[in-house]
């Protein structure tokens, strides 16, 4: 008989003011919906399961929009960079029986969810840590073991996130091309926005 794998959860860093954007970027909607509905359905979509999103700015507005399912956690220290919001996704899932998960960020409506079935193969496959690279480059989404957690969380100072813990480590991290699945774009200003093409609709591919 064969035994499926442990699940893979999904943690979606959505806390941030997006103060050059106006407002919180998980409420800009891209394609007629929020940022955080379209990063919550790349995860799920991906078969993640469960899935963290972690919320500060605009914390209740942005918790109504997740949908069913979703687990939310408020980084109290939000204020302080995007580590403050990996550190509180990686706690959410202390008790939680995954295996791994897959960190990625609301402003990246580009990523797919073949990008990160392919960190998720990655895994099982053996890898510890998994980065997705676009034309050889690190960037986001990433697959972290459990065993990588504490480690992540005692580098995720300011907004490194798991940047910093990833380059010190690079004889475990297995980089992932996805340059034919997707691309990492961030939407940081409005002129980000006005850069999306025209043919992105509704939903990740």
């Amino acid at each position: 008989m064969t035994v499926a794998p442990p699940p893979v959860a999904g943690v979606l860093l959505a806390a941030g003011a997006g103060r050059r954007m106006g407002g919180p970027k998980a409420l800009l909607e891209v394609g007629g919906e929020p940022l955080v509905s379209r990063g919550v359905r790349l995860l799920t979509d991906a078969g993640c399961v469960p899935v963290v999103v972690v919320v500060g700015a605009g914390a209740a507005e942005v918790t109504a929009r997740c949908g069913p399912g979703v687990l939310t956690v408020e980084a109290t220290d939000w204020q302080t960079g995007m580590g403050a919001s990996l550190r509180a996704g990686l706690t959410a899932l202390e008790d939680v029986p995954v295996d791994a998960c897959v960190v990625a960020l609301v402003d990246q409506p580009l990523v797919t969810p073949t990008v990160v079935r392919r960190l998720v193969e990655a895994h099982e496959a053996g890898a510890v840590a998994a980065v997705a690279t676009y034309a050889g480059l690190q960037r986001n989404p990433v697959l972290l073991t459990r065993s990588t957690w504490p480690g992540v969380a005692r580098a995720a100072v300011g907004d490194a996130g798991a940047r910093d813990w990833l380059r010190a480590h690079p004889e475990i991290v297995v980089a992932v091309e996805c340059s034919d699945a997707g691309a990492p774009d961030d939407l940081d200003t409005p002129a980000d926005l006005a850069r999306l093409p025209s043919t992105l609709g509704r939903g990740p591919r």
